[in-house]
């Protein structure tokens, strides 16, 4: 016997609104790029290519064990960015960003060749990787989107730092705010519903740093591709990059940013409210793994005939369509 549901309105209005989201992506066709890592100081070259079987990277400058998958559970530090690391010892760095404008250009798979161990910082957001991914076109794919909906709160504290989140049956929404001593970012607080048609704040957001926490990085062997091209820098209570900020929240915004690239390493799309105090790389997927444990906390759909695989319940009468 088939066992039909009723779906939330909330969850009816995705499903009317968002039929562009219900297959998974890929782009049209392979692109390059290349530039500066931001802490080896190394020249990376990057091609993406079409695949229909998830996000990998594959290291071009190893000749053997060189494939990477964006996992969250392969990464082995997120020491002020993100590394990924295969069972070889494999790595790719600051994949954060990337990963990010693959989250909010809808890209579900792809083939990420580099030629180095670190992605390129570009100008410190992911616009360039925007405008990369509009270059090469996107591509639908015969395959549902796994949507993750979160069903009961979970929450992650750990040293002052926290985050949580709730149900919410739509979309992506995340509540975020900073808490720093310095007066020009302050506590900064900004909310981002990710259904939003317009994210250009949150992906043109760049990366920053305290003029006083520079040389420290330096000291650790990081940060050796960092410029005022690169990243915002802080000094006092003046920006030191003479062009200023591109938007008033732009600090917030470039964590939403690197949260929303971390998220993608779920490997779903996530339906819930995030709430994140002074967050960042660690906390981010210290929080995935707890999530992803916590099996009575969620469920995983797909809007296809809008299959709930935690519970198997399936409604056949409903179709679809999607927009080409």
């Amino acid at each position: 016997m088939e066992t039909f549901v009723v779906l939330p309105p909330a969850l009816q209005f995705y499903i009317k609104h968002q039929m562009q989201d219900i297959l998974q992506q890929t782009i049209n066709k392979s692109v390059t790029f290349e530039g500066i890592g931001l802490h080896s100081g190394k020249i990376s070259k990057v091609r993406l290519t079409p695949s229909s079987n998830g996000i990998f990277f594959k290291r071009t400058d190893l000749k053997e064990n060189n494939i990477i998958e964006a996992n969250y559970k392969n990464v082995t530090s997120a020491k002020l960015c993100t590394t990924l690391e295969n069972s070889f010892g494999s790595k790719v760095s600051t994949v954060e960003h990337l990963l990010a404008a693959f989250y909010i250009a809808g890209i579900d798979n792809v083939i990420i060749e580099i030629n180095n161990e670190e992605i390129p910082i570009m100008d410190g957001s992911s616009k360039d990787f925007m405008e990369i991914l509009k270059n090469a076109g996107i591509k639908k794919l015969n395959k549902k989107r796994k949507f993750l909906k979160i069903l009961n709160k979970i929450e992650l504290k750990d040293k002052g730092r926290s985050i949580s989140i709730e149900p919410c049956d739509s979309n992506l929404e995340v509540n975020f705010q900073l808490n720093y001593k310095n007066q020009i970012i302050g506590k900064q607080k900004n909310y981002v519903n990710f259904s939003d048609d317009n994210l250009k704040h949150i992906y043109s957001s760049r990366t920053f740093c305290l003029f006083q926490d520079i040389e420290k990085i330096k000291e650790i062997g990081l940060a050796k591709g960092g410029s005022l091209d690169n990243a915002i820098v802080v000094d006092g209570e003046k920006i030191v990059n003479t062009s200023g900020l591109r938007y008033e929240k732009e600090f917030v915004n470039h964590k939403i940013l690197d949260l929303a690239g971390d998220f993608l390493l779920s490997g779903y799309r996530i339906l819930g409210k995030v709430n994140c105090y002074q967050g960042g790389h660690q906390l981010s997927n210290l929080f995935l793994r707890k999530l992803l444990k916590s099996k009575d906390s969620f469920s995983e759909i797909e809007l296809e005939n809008i299959q709930a695989t935690k519970r198997t319940q399936v409604i056949p009468s409903l179709k679809l369509v999607v927009n080409a």
